[in-house]
This record gives C-alpha cells, sequence and structure tokens, in this order.
C-alpha cells in the first residue's frame, strides 16, 4: 500500500479478490480461499470500502464512525495502525487494493470486485438470466448482515444499505419490464421469481403499506334458514358460501378482505356491526342469511356501514345447487359491485374457482371443513379426514379437497394423541404434493410442504417453499403466518415482525398470530410489548404459557405463576396429554402443574433442577420423545442438553411452537443460543444451512464477525 496524489490516477487494473455483501462480510483470494481479518474494526473498514466503492473516504470521519468515544488522537492512531494492519493483509494479493492520502482512503477502483457489483453489473449489460440466477443464490439476505458498531456507524451502514437495495430494485424492475415488453415469457417468470425471493426482505418495513388505499371488508358468517323459515345454527353450507365470498372478494384488487378467523370469531355475538367494524379495523361488513330447500338455494346478502351500522345495500339471488359455483360467482360479483357504487369507485368483478364437477363432492368437502374449524371434539378431525377422502374418491381432480386433506393430516398430527406424527407429514406432503401437481396456483400446499420439511430437517426447502407460497398469494395471512413462523424458528425474527403485523392487519382477530406476536417480541426483548400480545392472545383463547413467561421476565413472578397455572384448565381440551403418560389423579396433575409452573416463572435453579428431572423421566417414558410436554418446557426453562435432545431427536408440527421463544437474550433462555454445542446442534437439525442462505440469527453473530481489534 502506499500512499497516492493524486488518488483517481491508480485506478486500473482488475484484482483477484472477490468481496461477499449480501449476508456477512467475506473476502476470498484468486484461489477462492477465506482470507481472515481477525481484527473486528479492519474488517468493517474493508467492508465499507466495498459497499461505497466508488466513495473517498475523510480519515476523520473514519476514525470518529470507528472509534466513537474515543479521544481525537486516539482515534487517529487507531485508524493508522488499523490501515497498517490491512495493507499486510492484502499485500499478498498482489495488488495495492487500498489508496490512502493523509486525509483519504478509498478503494482502488477494480482491485475488489463483490457480489453486489457482480449483480449490478449482469443487470447493466442485459444479461437478466445471470441476474436472475445471482438473485436467487443470494435469497433474501441481508446486506453486510450482524455489522453492528454504534449509532453512527449504525446509521451510515442503513443509509448505503437502502441506496444499495434502492439501485438494485430500479435494475430489476427496469429488466422485468423489458422482458415483458420483449415477450420473453419464460426469462421474465425467472426473474420474477428470483427477486419475489428478495423482495419481502428488501421492503420488509413497507410489507403492510401494499394494503394503503383499499377498502377494509369483512365477510360475516351467514345465518341458516330451516326449511319453514324457522332459524337454525350456521351449518356447513352456509360456512362454504361465506368462505368463497371471502376468497371471491380477495381477489379485487381494491378490497382487503378480513381473514376467516377473525370473522368467525363473530358468529353469534351480541355485539353491534358498528362494534364488530371498530374490532376487525373495516369500514364495511356484510352480512347475510342461506336457505336450501331441496336443490334450491336462496341467500340474501346486506352492506353495512361499519361507522353507522345503516343497510347500504341488500339484495335476494336464487339458484340450485346443480350451478353452486356460478351462483356464488353472481353474488360475489353483486357484492362487489355495491360496494362500488356505494363508495363511487370501479370494481374489478371477481371470479369464483371452480372446484368440483360433483356436487356430492363439493357436500363432502363442505362437511369436512366444517369440522376442521371447530377443530376440537372426540373424533372430529378422523371425521374430517373420512369426509376429505370419501369427496376425493367421486372426484380425484379435487384440488381444494387435496389442500383441506393435507391441513387435517397436520392438525391430527398437532391436535390429537397422534402415535406416528411423522407418519400424518407424511400423508400431509403427499396430499400437498397432489394439490399442486391438479393446481400449481395454488399457495397454501407450498407453506405445508414446507412444513414437511422441517420435520426432515430441511430449514432451507422449508423457507424455499414458504417465500414461493408467498409470492403466489401475498395477501393470504395464513400463508403469511407461516413464512413468518419459518423466520422466527431460525432466529430472523425481525424479519419476520412486519409479516405478523401484515397478517395481524389483516386478521386480527385470530388467537394464533398474536401468539406468534408475542413469542417475537419476546425474543426481541419488546417485553411491554410481548404482555400486552399475549393477554390478547389469552382473551382469544389460546393457552397463557408465553404470557406467563413474559409477565416472569417483567418482574412480576407471582402473577406469571399464576398465569401459567392457566394453562392447566384447558388440558383435555385444547391440550391433550402426552400418548404414554398414563392416568393421572388430580392431586398429581395439580402437583406437576405447580411445579412446572414455579420452575418456568419463579426464578429458583433449584425448582428448575427438580422440574429437569421430571422431565428426564417423561423422556425416557414418553412415546414421542420430543413431545411438546418436553421439548417445550426444556427452551423455557434454559436446559441446552434436553433441547438438543428433544429436537434433534425429532421436529414435528406439534413443538415447532416450542421452539418460538428459543431467541430471547433472557435467563435463562439465552444459555442455550449461547451454548457451545448450539451452533452444532443448528448444523445436524439444518437451522445453521438456512442461515448461509437467509441470513445469520439476529442474536448470533456469524463465525469471522466476533473478534474484537
Amino acid at each position: 500500500m502506499k500512499l497516492a496524489e493524486p488518488v483517481d490516477a491508480l485506478r486500473t487494473a482488475q484484482g483477484p479478490c472477490f468481496a461477499t455483501l449480501f449476508g456477512r462480510f467475506q473476502l476470498r483470494g484468486a484461489d477462492g480461499s477465506d482470507i481472515v481479518i481477525s481484527n473486528r474494526r479492519a474488517r468493517m473498514l474493508l467492508a465499507m470500502l466495498c459497499l461505497a466503492r466508488d466513495e473517498v473516504f475523510d480519515r476523520d470521519f473514519l476514525s470518529r464512525l470507528l472509534w466513537p468515544g474515543r479521544f481525537e488522537a486516539h482515534a487517529k492512531a487507531s485508524l493508522r495502525q488499523c490501515l497498517l494492519d490491512l495493507g499486510k493483509l492484502l499485500a499478498p494479493c498482489g495488488n495495492d487494493m487500498l489508496e490512502v492520502t493523509r486525509s483519504s482512503v478509498v478503494l482502488r477502483s477494480g482491485s475488489i470486485t463483490s457480489d453486489l457489483g457482480a449483480l449490478e453489473e449482469s443487470f447493466a449489460r442485459g444479461d437478466y438470466a445471470a441476474g436472475a440466477a445471482q438473485l436467487a443464490a443470494i435469497g433474501n439476505k441481508r446486506i453486510l448482515d450482524q455489522m453492528e458498531l454504534g449509532d453512527a456507524f449504525d446509521h451510515w451502514l442503513e443509509q448505503h444499505r437502502a441506496e444499495a437495495e434502492a439501485r438494485l430494485r430500479a435494475a430489476v424492475e427496469a429488466a422485468i419490464a423489458n422482458l415483458l415488453r420483449d415477450g420473453k415469457a419464460a426469462e421474465h417468470a425467472q426473474l420474477v421469481a428470483a427477486w419475489s425471493l428478495r423482495s419481502p426482505a428488501a421492503s420488509v418495513a413497507q410489507a403492510p403499506a401494499g394494503h394503503a388505499g383499499k377498502v377494509r371488508i369483512a365477510v360475516l358468517p351467514f345465518e341458516t334458514i330451516g326449511e319453514q323459515g324457522e332459524q337454525d345454527e350456521p351449518g356447513y353450507f352456509a360456512e362454504g358460501m361465506v368462505d368463497e365470498l371471502i376468497t371471491a372478494l380477495g381477489q379485487v384488487p381494491q378490497l382487503l378482505v378480513s381473514g376467516r378467523t377473525s370473522s368467525f370469531h363473530f358468529r353469534g355475538s351480541a355485539q353491534s356491526p358498528s362494534q364488530i367494524a371498530a374490532e376487525l379495523g373495516v369500514s364495511h361488513l356484510i352480512e347475510g342469511a342461506v336457505q336450501r330447500q331441496g336443490e334450491r338455494v336462496r341467500i340474501r346478502a346486506h352492506l353495512i356501514a361499519g361507522d353507522s351500522g345503516f343497510e347500504l345495500w341488500a339484495d335476494r339471488f336464487d339458484g340450485t345447487m346443480g350451478d353452486v359455483f356460478a351462483f356464488q360467482e353472481r353474488v360475489a360479483q353483486a357484492i362487489t359491485a355495491a360496494i362500488g357504487q356505494a363508495l363511487d369507485m370501479t370494481m374489478q368483478a371477481p371470479q369464483v374457482r371452480g372446484m368440483t364437477h360433483s356436487r356430492e363432492a363439493y357436500d363432502l368437502y363442505l362437511q369436512g371443513q366444517s369440522l376442521c374449524a371447530r377443530l376440537f371434539g372426540e373424533g372430529v378431525l378422523d371425521a374430517a379426514v373420512v369426509l376429505f377422502e370419501q369427496a376425493l374418491a367421486l372426484d380425484p381432480d379435487f384440488a381444494e379437497c387435496w389442500v383441506a386433506l393435507a391441513e387435517a393430516h397436520q392438525l391430527v398430527s398437532v391436535y390429537t394423541q397422534c402415535l406416528d406424527r411423522l407418519g400424518e407429514c407424511q400423508k400431509m406432503a403427499d396430499c400437498a404434493q397432489r394439490a399442486i401437481d391438479l393446481s400449481p396456483r395454488l399457495a397454501y400446499p407450498y407453506a405445508l410442504l414446507g412444513l414437511y420439511e422441517i420435520t426432515r430437517f430441511n430449514f432451507v426447502g422449508a423457507l424455499d417453499y414458504a417465500y414461493q407460497a408467498n409470492r403466489l398469494e401475498p395477501n393470504n395471512p395464513a400463508v403469511t403466518m407461516r413464512l413468518a413462523s419459518f423466520l422466527i424458528f431460525i432466529g430472523r425474527t425481525r424479519d419476520a415482525m412486519p409479516l405478523i403485523r401484515a397478517a395481524l392487519e389483516q386478521d386480527p382477530a385470530d388467537g394464533r398470530k398474536y401468539a406468534l406476536l408475542c413469542g417475537a417480541q419476546f425474543c426481541l426483548g419488546e417485553l411491554e410489548a410481548a404482555n400486552q400480545s399475549g393477554l390478547r392472545m389469552v382473551a382469544l383463547g389460546m393457552p397463557s404459557t408465553l404470557l406467563a413467561v413474559t409477565t416472569a421476565a417483567l418482574g412480576n413472578r407471582d402473577l406469571a405463576i399464576a398465569q401459567y397455572l392457566q394453562t392447566q384448565q384447558m388440558v383435555n381440551s385444547i391440550i391433550l396429554p402426552p400418548v404414554g403418560i398414563g392416568i393421572q389423579t388430580p392431586e398429581a396433575m395439580d402437583a406437576y402443574w405447580q411445579l412446572a409452573a414455579k420452575a418456568i416463572c419463579g426464578g429458583s435453579l433449584e425448582e428448575r433442577q427438580t422440574y429437569w428431572q421430571v422431565l428426564e423421566m417423561l423422556f425416557a417414558v414418553l412415546h414421542d420423545k420430543a413431545d411438546l410436554a418436553i421439548s417445550g418446557p426444556s427452551v423455557l426453562t434454559g436446559n441446552p442438553d434436553l433441547v438438543f435432545r428433544t429436537f434433534g431427536h425429532c421436529i414435528s408440527p406439534s413443538n415447532l411452537i416450542g421452539m418460538v421463544p428459543l431467541w430471547a437474550g433472557i435467563e435463562p433462555i439465552c444459555q442455550i443460543w449461547q451454548h457451545g454445542e448450539f451452533i452444532p446442534f443448528a448444523r445436524r437439525i439444518g437451522m445453521a444451512a438456512a442461515w448461509d442462505k437467509y441470513g445469520w440469527p439476529d442474536r448470533l453473530p456469524p463465525p469471522g464477525n466476533t473478534a474484537a481489534d
């Protein structure tokens, strides 16, 4: 390295080194070997120069940025030594890569290439196939991930990340437009697919903004009217009608439709329309009733103003079971036109999917869906599986029914005393794949395949499938939540948060979504917010475990123990005892729950150790060594060895929820991911491979980025 005056005169030949800027910063020589930079600030300096490759840096600025809080002379001396160290380290590469004057530092032009530079060059020369391949390889890795050093450095880095992402977005969007204009459909599809992998991460802070300007509506459960006109309990046909209206209206670009869970939360509610609209955050409600008389069907629909509760429009529709899909489409289009007229807007007319040619198969499908929605009860899910299988025997090409059967097998593996959870997951995957073969545009089966890949210790494949599902249906809250949960499992909680909020914006009365939000906030250390989400989660009928743990972290351990014990009331309803535990007396169950509550929320190491003995006993006797009754408490009590053994033995849909709080920064949970065997464990279960593609966890610096200067 030599001093240069002027700097620009020496920007010439290409150098042999290559820098990785997406994900963790790495530098490789001409032979592909890593060039290890152990001095953390030297590594940060070189990363800055590579990211802002045409920028001439003022030395005083660098010394203040990289050594904040130090005396000026000390900071300048540290920078001088840092530059000398870099010069010695890079000298074997055969080029003077840094041009240093008494006042400035700059990276010699062409001396180090980077993945960001190569990607931008591909689009600049119009090699869109290469650009798509590079985008696919990069995925959603953040630029210079896990590189932090005080507010000033963080602000500089965030600004330059945003500038690089903006350049990249402009280049990709221009390329997409060019390919579309030139009629290159295959290349266009390839580039769109590759860009979609990055787009959620590149614009993650704007995820909910996609809903801006849309009219927010909710379709409330329709009443079922019996043949003599008397009011009856809502039936499966009416539920199916509402489901299809939600799906059809969700196609209209100008509408944002509340999810099914939130809509059906208000079935039989005594609240006024205005109160329901306020709770759902919608401006309009659709209410109605369904009457079946043999083959004839009559539907009454009403459009209600959310603020006043006044009826804006009403109509009656008559049809037959023989043309049920055309009938549903007519209703959906009429409702859309009525909303447009009420708001003086032009609405795109929706279309209803014609799912099957068999009326009998459709009827069986609706009955199965109704049972799956109820979820709990002796034999409910088994009965749903039988109904779906009967429907598919009548019409093997009924793609939506294959999706429903896949989901039913997933629910069986979670909510029943299943002896073969992985066997149910295999059935789930087989059904999901069959649905995709029949209808590749359906999104949810890809998310289910992602879940299956996690059970095979393939987190990379899981996220690949989840992103693919999200590309197909970005406004499907169920799909969005699968992607968010997968990101949380690998520790990318900050990336997951906007997705959770976007899903909750559309489906705000779903306790499962609040449970994931509570867990994510807990992992990020946002304890007050997590506590509020936990209270909402419990109010919507979810177990109180995460709320109790958050309350304990806030210091109120007595209240936390009481909250934890509330979960015991759900045993044998939402929570089933694990297979192999045997029949327990009420006194024994009370003693077990008291011990668990104190061990998890009380803060005593002695109580945790006593509880660990019980968990070890369960591990020895239970049919499922990875049952949530063992794996979940292992995380919450900070027992690395038991976490590694349970999740290392088996990951299933039933114990995955236990992974949500894994990345918390509080004691004793943090002892797990800080343990020396955690990264080897993460490699064994396929988690570390996902870090390499999608970025390292928020709380875990990647290798080579931890040394002090």
